[in-house]
């Protein structure tokens, strides 16, 4: 193996900002800061969406109710198709 020409593979740990929890994972990102998890130092990496916080991974998907997207576009476009 040629050195100096592979990313450095290392310990990450990722914060779920949405869900507050922490994934420790392998990773090659590199980052400059650092979050100590159980007194272990890691390189920390926020993030907005995991599988912790995606409604598809937690079955809490959004209602659309009376008010939603399928009601504002009928109170818009209600007299277009009534032309004749």
């Amino acid at each position: 193996m040629k050195l100096n020409i592979h990313p450095r593979y290392q310990k990450v740990a990722f914060h779920d900002t949405s869900a507050d929890q922490y994934f420790v994972i392998g990773s090659t990102i590199h980052t400059d800061r650092t979050v100590t998890l159980d007194g272990v130092s890691y390189p920390y990496v926020a993030i907005d969406i995991s599988s912790a916080s995606h409604p598809f991974y937690t079955g809490k998907q959004k209602a659309v109710g009376k008010d939603g997207r399928i009601a504002q576009f009928n109170r818009r476009f209600k007299g277009l198709g009534a032309r004749k």
